[in-house]
């Protein structure tokens, strides 16, 4: 079973200006809960024993809450000081915390225990067929942002995606990524879909599609619907 994973928290979340500007989107909260903190709780659920959190935006705040907060789990904080690296950038700064395959998650979605199942069969599929990254996807029908694009398309297993293709996947936020998809990427700053781009270009990303209904903070409007639901 995959003992590490990756929070990616290092954003500006600039779309839920102005609540934003004085608090990184991770601590915003929904409910009893930061959206940080359900992540986290979400991932001790699975049994995850150790989370790295990379932070930019606001780190002082992010890292004075995690030490405050006490959580189970082992926490290592990776602060990109001088630059936000983006999603790809900021997992490749970290890789060095990671020698094995791990799990990859944006807080950004609203976790719930019914994932814990997805997850589970997302790591069996993710060893049976020896992959290098598996990504979880749903529906764009299922999202509760009814003006979220599609990201990807889906057959059977295998992602694919090409320009003016009618879109009808929504990456939801969590992956199984092995370090080795990293090997031929020379660069600092990238995002992540430089390595879903390659591996599509191969057939080589695969995804399970999500049965759960999609909450996803995404903009001010939808944060504040999400709050009051």
């Amino acid at each position: 079973m995959i003992k590490k994973a990756m929070i990616l928290a290092a954003g500006f979340g600039k779309r839920l200006n102005p609540l934003t500007l004085n608090i990184p989107k991770p601590l915003l909260k929904i409910g009893r809960e930061t959206l940080l903190s359900n992540t986290i709780n979400f991932l001790e659920n699975y049994g995850t024993e150790e989370a790295v959190i990379n932070v930019h935006y606001f780190s002082d705040q992010i890292t004075e809450y995690v030490n405050k907060k006490k959580f189970n789990l082992k926490i290592t904080i990776v602060n990109e000081k001088e630059k936000i690296l983006d999603t790809g950038g900021g997992i490749l700064n970290a890789l060095k915390y990671f020698k094995e395959s791990f799990v990859c998650i944006n807080p950004d979605t609203i976790w719930n225990l019914n994932y814990l199942e997805e997850l589970k069969k997302m790591e069996n599929n993710f060893f049976m067929n020896k992959e290098k990254c598996y990504l979880l996807i749903v529906n764009k029908e299922k999202s509760f942002d009814k003006n979220m694009k599609g990201d990807f398309n889906l057959q059977n297993t295998i992602v694919t995606r090409t320009e003016n293709q009618n879109l009808k996947y929504i990456y939801t936020g969590l992956q199984i990524i092995n370090p080795k998809v990293f090997s031929n990427i020379k660069d600092q700053v990238f995002s992540m879909n430089k390595v879903w781009n390659e591996l599509i270009k191969n057939e080589k990303l695969l995804a399970l599609e999500s049965n759960i209904n999609f909450l996803h903070v995404s903009t001010l409007d939808i944060y504040k619907k999400l709050n009051i639901k």
